[in-house]
């Protein structure tokens, strides 16, 4: 399989709202616009790939038209018959997947072609785990075709690294930007900031809660967890050995209930709102990002810890943990510290959002927090 950029692929070929559609990938850099016949690709400018796609064999001598990717059912032969006739167009191989022979043939086509779309008759998705692992060592691309866009997303993430493309059928607005969205993993990476630690003070009980993710987190890898919208530390997950119990590596014991943290789209959450099946933005040592799904929340009263720090610029910090040896943040260089042997001159990671914030929405208006 390929490794480069996910393609994003729109299906024109039911779509209802056309124009309102094709203007929105336009916007989003859409990869490509999908027809099926040539004239409906004739008003597509050629900053996008024009896909005509046919689910009948294509003759050498047929009309283009203006398409860039033409895909249909074809042999070897047929397809370099294709190219002779039409040098300038790229030639993918149509498979439509609906029992054993034809799950084969997708397997055969996108472990030799340059190019494969495939179409999955069936819901489950061990068809295409087979055809991915039989392209895993292969250059080609694998474009699979999805009917709507949770099957887009889970199609972007079948045997992790999932399909090269997705071809989602257009039926609204706003389908676009969520497809491209689930190409990239929906996280942009964050900048993160040394910052200085001036104060730490026991402030007693209160809850706190620890946030169980459904992913194995890295040893410098962890969640953003600050009192305020403009300041967040890096809180590391219990993936480093600890006394007396075992590493719990989905975990982040991250912070007092009232906090925030990073969910999807750079929107913060209130730890205390996060419920399974929400997912929040982890975060490694080098600023890199992934979403990671919420399995549970555990709230409990516990002992808490207050850290004040602050910017090279004089930005403060706040954040408030559970106070135990075994709750940590992380350092430059990775480096695992421990939240109760912190001391004023120690220096922790941690994020600088901004923007103040509404409903965890950046918006632009006057907002004090103290």
């Amino acid at each position: 399989m390929s490794t480069t950029t996910r393609l994003c692929w729109l299906d024109l070929r039911e779509a209802t709202s056309r124009d309102a559609i094709v203007e929105e990938a336009l916007h989003q850099g859409i990869d490509g616009l999908v027809a099926a016949h040539p004239s409906e690709l004739a008003d597509l400018p050629p900053s996008i790939d024009r896909v005509l796609l046919s689910e009948e064999p294509v003759a050498p001598g047929t009309d283009l038209g203006v398409a860039d990717v033409v895909v249909a059912p074809m042999t070897p032969a047929e397809r370099r018959a294709l190219r002779a006739a039409h040098p300038d167009v790229r030639f993918g191989v149509y498979v439509d997947v609906a029992d054993a022979p034809t799950l084969e043939d997708a397997c055969v086509a996108a472990s030799t072609e340059d190019l494969t779309v495939i179409r999955f008759r069936d819901p489950t998705k061990i068809p295409l785990e087979i055809v991915l692992a039989a392209a895993d060592a292969c250059d080609g691309s694998v474009v699979t075709m999805a009917g709507d866009l949770e099957e887009a997303q889970i199609i972007y993430t079948v045997l992790e690294h999932g399909s090269d493309g997705v071809a989602l059928r257009a039926r609204a607005v706003g389908e676009a930007t969520a497809l491209r969205a689930a190409a990239l993993g929906g996280s942009d990476p964050v900048k993160l900031d040394e910052l200085r630690v001036v104060r730490t003070t026991h402030v007693g009980l209160g809850e706190r809660a620890c946030i169980d993710t459904c992913s194995y987190l890295g040893l410098d890898e962890g969640i953003l967890v600050g009192s305020t919208s403009k300041g967040q530390v890096l809180c590391v997950s219990e993936t480093h050995p600890l006394p007396y119990m075992p590493t719990r590596p989905f975990r982040v014991n991250a912070g007092a209930i009232h906090s925030y943290t990073l969910g999807e789209n750079g929107r913060t959450r209130y730890l205390s709102e996060l419920r399974a099946g929400d997912r929040v933005t982890a975060v490694r040592t080098d600023g890199s990002t992934r979403l990671v799904t919420v399995g549970r929340v555990k709230i409990e009263s516990r002992p808490l810890i207050s850290i004040d720090a602050e910017s090279s610029d004089g930005r403060a910090v706040n954040l408030i943990l559970q106070h135990d040896w075994h709750v940590r943040v992380l350092g430059p260089g990775a480096e695992v510290l421990n939240s109760t042997e912190l001391r004023p001159g120690h220096i922790v990671l941690g994020h600088l959002p901004t923007a103040d914030r509404h409903v965890g929405y950046p918006i632009r208006e006057f907002c004090r927090e103290q």
